[in-house]
């Protein structure tokens, strides 16, 4: 699992079945300090997240579509908490 924050939405006309109902955000992943500055990525959104929310984020395709009930799909990421603080020590 991942934090991340919601920088946007995506808007689909024509799109896989499984992902028919469903919000996708784009998720800007939280910098490491020793890391490169990571990508964004596309999330199923499990938790009426928001533009701005720090969110966590799953990324395994098996672990998603247990979480989201959906099987056989081609989905890699979901969004299944909105944090409301993060304390680093």
């Amino acid at each position: 699992m991942e934090i991340g924050k919601v920088i946007g939405t995506i808007v689909s006309t024509v799109k896989h079945p499984a992902y028919h109902g469903k919000k996708l955000l784009v998720v800007q992943l939280m910098h490491q300090p020793d890391q490169p500055e990571p990508a964004s990525l596309i999330a199923i959104d499990q938790t009426h997240a928001g533009i701005g929310d720090t969110v966590l984020v799953l990324r395994e395709g098996n672990g998603v579509r247990q979480v989201t009930g959906i099987k056989d799909a081609p989905i890699n990421s979901a969004i299944i908490g909105i944090l409301d603080s993060i304390e680093l020590h």
